[in-house]
């Protein structure tokens, strides 16, 4: 008799799925499949399609990103909590962090962060007509970076090193009389990245703008 897995056990899997990938293979509901050991057919009682089968990670990974997470302490200092808490979740899953953009959740976990963001921005005193606007900018921010240092770290080393002799042409090839300020900086200037102090340094910035009263 076919085996029927939970949605838990399905969702379980695919995040471990996920991590093991490193992050150009293409995930799919028959790859889970395979690792669960079934067909497809067993997924789709649960999932009509990938689409809602990647909703539903993503808003598992929240759920786990936010375990242990406490409404406490200043409103700037939760607000890092919880964009650093994504960074860490999204790191592990490099796939998943690639196409965050795409899958904004569907479920629980979702909604504790948004929660949590909207309170943390109200806490700050932020005007109440501009809490959406910041949310906004923050979101949008945190997944672009995140989904930004997903595609880097998705590439093979040998594309990597071809990336970064390419920057190393362009910028150490530049002509001082054409473009001063690049031959000035270029020996100390590397292909775009982030590293998580550098998002972390980038998050910073935005949250000095926050039109905050507290």
């Amino acid at each position: 008799m076919r085996q029927r897995w939970s949605k838990q056990t399905i969702l379980d899997a695919a995040v471990e799925l996920l991590s093991a990938s490193d992050g150009d293979e293409f995930f799919s509901m028959r790859k889970l499949a395979a690792e669960l050991g079934t067909d497809s057919s067993s997924l789709y009682r649960h999932f009509r399609n990938r689409s809602e089968l990647m909703l539903a990670i993503v808003d598992h990974v929240l759920i786990q990103a936010m375990h242990g997470y406490r409404r406490e302490g200043p409103w700037r200092a939760r607000l890092v909590d919880l964009i650093l808490r994504s960074w860490d979740a999204y790191a592990a899953l490099p796939q998943l962090a690639r196409d965050a953009s795409h899958y904004p959740g569907s479920g629980p976990g979702s909604q504790l962060v948004i929660e949590e963001t909207l309170q943390a921005l109200t806490d700050a005193g932020v005007p109440e007509d501009l809490v959406p606007e910041w949310y906004h900018r923050l979101v949008t921010l945190s997944v672009s970076l995140i989904t930004a240092h997903a595609a880097g770290r998705s590439r093979s080393p040998a594309e990597q090193q071809q990336r970064r002799e390419n920057f190393r042409v362009i910028t150490l090839g530049a002509e001082p009389a054409d473009f001063p300020a690049l031959a000035r900086y270029s020996s100390r200037l590397a292909p775009v990245g982030f590293s998580r102090e550098s998002f972390l340094a980038t998050v910073e910035l935005v949250l000095d703008a926050v039109p905050a009263r507290s």
